[in-house]
């Protein structure tokens, strides 16, 4: 795609060479090119679908229950430390 772009070759002998439509090529660069300024503009969104939200929730939900175990755990420990030290002197 990127040699149609650039002008190296001609749409036609790069569609020819790599088997597809031209009406696919030209798709495919406009999506391309769509792509391209909405990163420069900063839109840098991805459309994510409803599965992979959905995933990525409960992956998080999860890490977030793990780390709260983490946390009350050291806290325990911590206190354990300190009341067994305290009750040496």
């Amino acid at each position: 795609m990127l040699e149609g772009l650039r002008g190296e070759q001609s749409i036609a002998e790069l569609c020819r060479r790599e088997g597809i439509n031209t009406n696919l090529y030209y798709r495919w660069s406009k999506e391309f090119l769509e792509a391209g300024k909405k990163r420069l503009a900063g839109d840098a969104t991805r459309e994510a679908t409803s599965d992979e939200v959905k995933q990525l929730r409960s992956e998080a939900a999860a890490l977030k229950e793990a780390l709260a175990e983490q946390l009350m755990e050291n806290r325990l420990l911590k206190k354990s430390v300190i009341g067994d030290g305290e009750d040496d002197l």
